[in-house]
């Protein structure tokens, strides 16, 4: 039997431990973020949930009605911590599933120089990606051709979850009907397929003080 500091290794399968894959990550967010990164445990639901997600728990996700197919909708409002928790979550992913995270801030800046292959740059991007801050980007232009940016994206990459089973994250601190007023009921009906939804509680702790 083969002993980490997060899980132990029986017959070939790892076998976590809530509390010390706590202790695991809270020691690599102060690494990745410093000292004053702290997971809270008033959001030890959330934490959880994580946890079984990202080590394909398939019996426990049952009972939370995760769906493995599906990627992570973050919901919470600014400063609860959803960057950093999607960020250091990465880490207990299977290789295949390890995703990168992209600000749609950044996203919809760069369609601004290079035009419309940013859009087919992320949205057909064949692996999991996780886009960070959905709905704080403006609309933007490229020589006078505006565009919703995000929200063609988001309708590539449900394609590529549908015909390839490639799924992708996202984060954000607005509710479903602010992110169809953003984006469209067309997006909207995408995301409930594509999303296993996770919210903050509305009195989270603002982790930024």
């Amino acid at each position: 039997m083969e002993q980490t500091n997060h899980f132990e290794i029986r017959d070939n399968f790892k076998y976590y431990d809530f509390e010390k894959t706590m202790t695991f990550l809270n020691k690599f967010g102060k690494s990745k973020f410093g000292e004053k990164f702290q997971i809270q445990r008033s959001d030890s639901k959330i934490l959880y949930q994580l946890m079984i997600y990202a080590i394909r728990d398939e019996e426990n996700c049952k009972k939370y009605k995760l769906d493995l197919d599906k990627g992570i909708l973050l919901i919470g409002k600014v400063g609860c911590g959803k960057t950093s928790l999607m960020d250091i979550f990465r880490i207990l992913h299977y290789r295949n599933l390890h995703y990168n995270m992209y600000s749609s801030r950044e996203i919809a800046k760069e369609f601004s120089v290079k035009g419309f292959e940013t859009i087919d740059k992320y949205g057909k991007m064949k692996r999991p990606i996780c886009l960070d801050d959905l709905g704080i980007e403006q609309n933007i232009k490229h020589f006078g051709s505006e565009c919703n940016v995000m929200a063609e994206i988001l309708l590539s990459r449900y394609d590529l979850m549908k015909y390839d089973g490639i799924i992708t994250h996202a984060t954000t601190n607005l509710n479903a009907d602010e992110l169809e007023k953003i984006y469209g009921n067309r997006v909207r009906s995408r995301l409930r397929e594509m999303f296993n939804v996770l919210h903050f509680p509305a009195d989270a702790i603002d982790k930024r003080k």
